[in-house]
C-alpha cells in the first residue's frame, strides 16, 4: 500500500469512528420512553388543585398533580397514578404497591404526612389555642422522631422489591405557612410550629430516603414566599371542600413541585 493510499485509510477510519461516537451521543441525548409510576399521598394525588378525576373518587386524582405533568411533558410509555388522598404507609403497602409495575424504570411518592397525623395537628391549631397547637405538634414530632422512620424504611423497601431497577424519587413537603404578618390566619406562633413539624418530618424522610438508596427532592425552596399568609399563596389556606385547605394549588404543584422534580428525574 501507497502512504497516500494508508493515509487514505486512516482518515476514512477515523472517520467513521468519528460518526460512530456522534450517532450514539445523538441516542443517548435521547431518552428512552418511561415506565413511571406515581405513589403516596394527597401531595401527589393532587388535592388542592380543584381539578379531580371523577373516576379516582376519594382519592381526589388531578392532571394538574405534579405527577400528571410529569408523564404529560415526556415520552411515557406506562404510567400509573397510584397516589391517593389520605394515605398512609400502610395504605402504600396494602393498596399501591400492587399497582406498581414490576418493569417501573421510575417512581415518585410523597408519603409520611397522613402517619403523623397532619389532619389532626393542623385542625388542633386551628380550634385550639396556641398552647392546645404547641402540644399537638410535640406530640407529632415525638412519633415523627421515634415510629416514622421504620414505617418509611418498610415502604421503600417493599418499592424496591415490587420495582427493582426503577430510580425513586420523594419529593418532601414545603412549610405551609409564610411568617409575616397575617390577618385573619393563625397565629404567628402556631405558624412557626407547623414550619417547624414540616421541617422535621422533611429530614427524617430525607435521612431514611438516603439510607434506601433513594432521591430526595427538597421543595421547601420552590415555595418559599408562597405559603399561606403571602400575596401569591400556591397552597390554599381555609377554602371549600376543606379536603383542599393546606394542600397545594395547581400553581404550587406546577412550580413548587413539578420544576424542582423535573430538575432531579430528567
Amino acid at each position: 500500500m501507497s502512504l497516500r493510499s494508508a493515509t487514505r485509510a486512516l482518515i476514512g477510519a477515523v472517520a467513521a469512528v468519528t460518526m460512530g461516537v456522534a450517532f450514539a451521543g445523538a441516542a443517548q441525548a435521547t431518552p428512552p420512553p418511561y415506565h413511571y409510576a406515581a405513589l403516596g399521598d394527597s401531595y401527589s394525588a393532587g388535592v388542592g388543585t380543584g381539578s379531580y378525576d371523577p373516576d379516582s373518587g376519594a382519592c381526589k386524582r388531578s392532571d394538574l398533580a405534579h405527577p400528571a405533568l410529569w408523564a404529560n411533558s415526556r415520552v411515557v410509555e406506562s404510567f400509573t397514578f397510584a397516589a391517593c388522598s389520605g394515605a398512609t404507609t400502610q395504605d402504600v403497602l396494602d393498596t399501591q404497591i400492587a399497582q406498581l409495575p414490576a418493569y417501573a424504570d421510575l417512581v415518585t411518592i410523597s408519603i409520611g404526612g397522613n402517619d403523623a397525623g397532619f389532619s389532626r395537628v393542623v385542625g388542633a391549631c386551628l380550634l385550639g389555642t396556641d398552647q392546645d397547637c404547641v402540644g399537638a405538634v410535640e406530640s407529632s414530632k415525638q412519633f415523627v422522631r421515634t415510629e416514622l422512620p421504620a414505617r418509611l424504611d418498610e415502604t421503600y423497601q417493599a418499592i424496591s422489591d415490587a420495582a427493582p431497577a426503577a430510580r425513586v424519587f420523594v419529593p418532601g413537603y414545603p412549610r405551609l405557612f409564610e411568617l409575616n404578618a397575617c390577618e385573619g390566619g393563625l397565629s404567628l406562633a402556631k405558624r412557626t410550629v407547623l414550619n417547624e413539624a414540616a421541617d422535621l418530618l422533611d429530614e427524617v424522610i430525607a435521612d431514611r430516603v438516603a439510607a434506601a438508596g433513594f432521591t430526595f427532592v427538597d421543595v421547601r425552596a420552590a415555595f418559599a414566599g408562597h405559603g399561606v399568609c403571602s400575596a401569591d399563596p400556591w397552597i390554599n389556606a381555609l377554602v371549600q371542600p376543606q379536603d383542599d385547605a393546606f394542600h397545594p394549588t395547581a400553581a404550587g404543584q406546577r412550580n413548587g413541585y413539578f420544576a424542582p422534580l423535573s430538575l432531579a428525574m430528567y
